[in-house]
């Protein structure tokens, strides 16, 4: 068993953007990732093998896909994304910290 809070030890500033897996198996990766203004790389696009589930349990960003989409995302929100469809985070909320939790699966 395991357990913890996902709102713990979340730093006042966060100067790069954390990851920290919660649960990593073979089939399925449980992510926790916090952002406080950072966005990805100008260059190169996230490319997974893993289809990815991810909620915005607090704060807000945008996701920008290779096609031109836009997705605002806040609160509550949470979007699938398949295997191989790239992304990348266009904007994070620099006046609060967004806790994401994503779910890579293959």
């Amino acid at each position: 068993m395991s357990q913890g809070n996902i709102f713990r030890l979340i730093p006042e500033a966060i100067e790069n953007e954390i990851f920290e897996d919660i649960i990593k198996t073979k089939n399925i990766r449980i992510e926790r990732i916090l952002s406080e203004g950072q966005v990805s790389p100008e260059s190169g696009w996230y490319d997974q093998d893993e289809h990815e589930w991810v909620i915005v349990l607090q704060g807000r960003s945008q996701l920008t896909f290779d096609d031109g989409t836009v997705v605002d995302l806040k609160a509550g929100d949470y979007i699938h994304i398949e295997a191989h469809t790239k992304h990348k985070v266009s904007w994070t909320d620099p006046s609060q910290v967004t806790v994401w939790l994503a779910i890579f699966y293959k």
